[in-house]
Parts: structure tokens; C-alpha cells; sequence
């Protein structure tokens, strides 16, 4: 009987991922990507680097290990930093081909999973799609770029049946105020009951930072905007407004905190909470910055903070 129960595990072992006995413990550098000598252009060569980076990794007609910390052959250290790597294609090739290059690796990785339910593949690039992507303290995170890959989730065979619903309500998230589009209008009350409107804001750009009281992190981009020559000066000028919004509800803390807040910001409160409630603006987590050009079109939508940064020192 143990002789049989042995027999057992050892074919178990051969077949898990669907690999042979021999191919069990196969691992291998993760397979590079180059651009053809033909494109010239280093903007089309980052671009064909950027779609084709996962094509050699999730080409079928080999088989390679996967277990806990192995994913078709390349280590789950190694298969995380060549994600960050290629992370920083997308934001070189641009807009289009960015897109273009997170529709391909859901493809790719559908296909791994069709031709091998046991692979692993698609269930690890899509965690660390999710992870860089979307989780609010990446600083990678961009909801433009996910919104494709999630929306495939939420309606993909091979996306648990009870996981579907919450990809489709982020898939909705990311659809607010995506960058190119004009941002979702709202009122809001100084300290002295005041009401303005975001709309109503004449100035060339509009910094949108969603903040709270006692917030380190906001404390900290308060001090870098504040203390940015640039940012005052542009302020001065009327080119620039920034328009420091309080979400929550505790108005008294929020008042004890005003004397942090620069007098020659927008500093006010949602009195009837429509951006949670009517979910105007997908705020996941405090502090969050948006940039508006004048006609209040996004420019960035949850920008991590060093990326705005960058800009303002860099504007014209």
C-alpha cells in the first residue's frame, strides 16, 4: 500500500504544470528581446520592445517549471524586476504603444493558460499587473494602463468566477476622468463656508491634491509645493491654482489643520460628500493628485507625487 501511495506522488510530481519528470526543476534566465536592426527610430525600436517583451516567455512550444517560486521557468525575483523593466519601456514608448503592449501580454498569458491550465503564468502577471499598476502606493501606478488588463479580467474564463464582479467595479474605477478627458466637475466651501466650484477656477493648470488632516504624506507635498519657487511664482502669475480638497467628514480637525495650509491655495471641503458618494473621482487612498490643463482636462490622474514634481520644475 505505501509502495503504491509513493508511486503515486512520483507521477503527480512528473505531471504537475503539465511538464515531463526530467523538465520538473528546468529553470532559465528570462529570454531577452530585440529590436529589429531595421528600426532605426529609438521611438519605434522601444516600441517593439515594449509589445514583444513577453513573446519569448509565454511561447508555448516549450515547457519550463513553475511552482512557489518558479513561473515558467524564471524565478519570481527575476520574472518581478524584468516587470519593472518593462515598465519603464511603457513609459518611454508612449501612450499608444504603452496600451497597445499591456493588450498584447494579456493575450499572451490567456494563450499560456489555454494551452496549460497548470501553468502559473497567468495567474503571476496578472498579480503583478494588479501590484504595479493599481495598487496606490506603487509608483508605477497608472489606472490608464490597467484599465484594459482589467477589463479582460473582469470577463476572462480563467479569472476566478467570485473575482469577477470586484474587476469589473475597479474596470469601472479606472474609467473616471482618464487622462484626455475633462474631469468630473464639484463644489466645494472654503473655511469661511464659501462655495466655489473646481470649473470655476481661472488659471492655466490646476493642481487637484485630496488630502487629510494629520497626513504625513500630505504634510510632505505640502512642504514640496510650497517651498517649490516655481510653484509660487506660477501661483503669482494666475498660471497656476492648486485646489486642496478635504473628502471626509470630521470638519473640526479638518479647520484645527488650516493654519498648515497655504493661504494662496484652495483650501476647501465636499459639504455633500458627492465625490465618495457618487463616486465622482476613484480617490483609493490619501494623499492623490490629479493635473488639470485650463479647460480642466486630465493631464495626470493619480499622479504619484514624484512625477508631478518633475513636471512643475520642468514646465515652460
Amino acid at each position: 500500500m505505501k509502495r503504491l501511495a509513493l508511486t503515486a506522488l512520483i507521477i503527480l510530481a512528473a505531471v504537475s504544470c503539465g511538464r515531463r519528470q526530467d523538465d520538473v526543476v528546468r529553470t532559465r534566465p528570462f529570454p531577452k528581446v530585440s529590436a529589429p536592426a531595421m528600426l532605426t527610430e529609438q521611438a519605434e525600436a522601444v516600441a517593439y520592445v515594449a509589445e514583444h517583451f513577453w513573446d519569448d516567455f509565454t511561447d508555448t512550444s516549450s515547457l519550463f517549471s513553475c511552482d512557489s517560486v518558479i513561473v515558467n521557468g524564471v524565478k519570481k525575483t527575476e520574472l518581478e524586476q524584468e516587470y519593472a523593466n518593462w515598465l519603464a519601456l511603457l513609459d518611454m514608448a508612449g501612450e499608444e504603444a504603452a496600451l497597445k503592449s499591456v493588450e498584447t501580454l494579456f493575450r499572451r498569458i490567456t494563450a499560456v493558460e489555454s494551452a496549460d491550465t497548470s501553468s502559473n503564468v497567468f495567474e503571476n502577471l496578472s498579480r503583478l499587473t494588479t501590484l504595479y499598476l493599481y495598487d496606490p502606493n506603487s509608483p508605477y501606478r497608472d489606472e490608464d494602463l490597467y484599465l484594459p488588463f482589467v477589463s479582460s479580467l473582469a470577463h476572462s474564463r480563467f479569472t476566478p468566477e467570485d473575482k469577477r464582479p470586484g474587476y469589473a467595479y475597479d474596470a469601472r474605477m479606472c474609467s473616471l476622468n482618464r487622462v484626455g478627458t475633462k474631469a468630473a466637475d464639484f463644489k466645494f466651501r472654503d473655511k469661511n463656508g464659501r462655495e466655489y466650484s473646481l470649473y470655476g477656477i481661472d488659471a492655466e493648470y490646476v493642481i487637484l491634491f485630496f488630502s487629510n488632516p494629520g497626513c504625513t504624506a500630505c504634510k510632505e507635498i505640502i512642504d514640496v509645493l510650497h517651498g517649490s519657487g516655481k510653484a509660487d511664482t506660477m501661483i503669482r502669475s494666475g498660471r497656476l491654482a492648486v485646489l486642496n480638497i478635504y473628502i471626509d467628514s470630521d470638519l473640526d480637525e479638518w479647520r484645527k489643520y488650516m493654519p498648515i495650509y497655504p493661504d494662496d491655495w484652495y483650501n476647501g471641503y465636499d459639504p455633500d460628500y458627492v465625490i465618495r458618494t457618487d463616486v465622482l473621482y476613484n480617490v483609493r487612498a490619501i494623499p492623490s493628485l490629479y493635473l488639470l490643463d485650463g479647460d480642466k482636462t486630465v493631464l495626470m490622474k493619480d499622479a504619484p507625487q514624484e512625477k508631478l514634481f518633475f513636471w512643475l520644475e520642468n514646465v515652460s
